[in-house]
């Protein structure tokens, strides 16, 4: 692994060390956490300013939400009514209910 210093303020260096310490990590772990964080704000952030320039177009987001309802559809592919997959991908079977007339 390359390593590059890089200048931070005092600041910033006294939080670095309080949060390896509370964490028993070392620093350099601690800001790569606190750095993808930071990126996946940073991506999740310019993903809802794409959505909002793309809800300004009806045209546009119709679009969308016609593809949507379409996805919605597949969500069942190949289930038997009685079954649905959990978040391991194994499936399990739905109790039936017993219908009281």
């Amino acid at each position: 692994m390359s390593t590059l210093t890089v200048r931070i303020s005092d600041n910033s260096r006294t939080i670095l060390r309080e949060l390896a310490a509370k964490e028993k990590a070392s620093m350099q772990a601690i800001l790569d956490k606190a750095l993808e964080s930071y990126r996946r704000q940073l991506f999740l952030t310019e993903v809802n300013k794409a959505y909002a320039a793309l809800r300004q177009d009806p045209k546009a987001w119709a679009q969308v939400e016609k593809e949507r309802a379409e996805w919605e559809a597949t969500l069942g592919d190949g289930l038997e009514p009685e079954e649905e997959g959990t978040e391991n991908g194994k499936m399990i079977r739905k109790e039936r209910r017993k219908r009281r007339g």
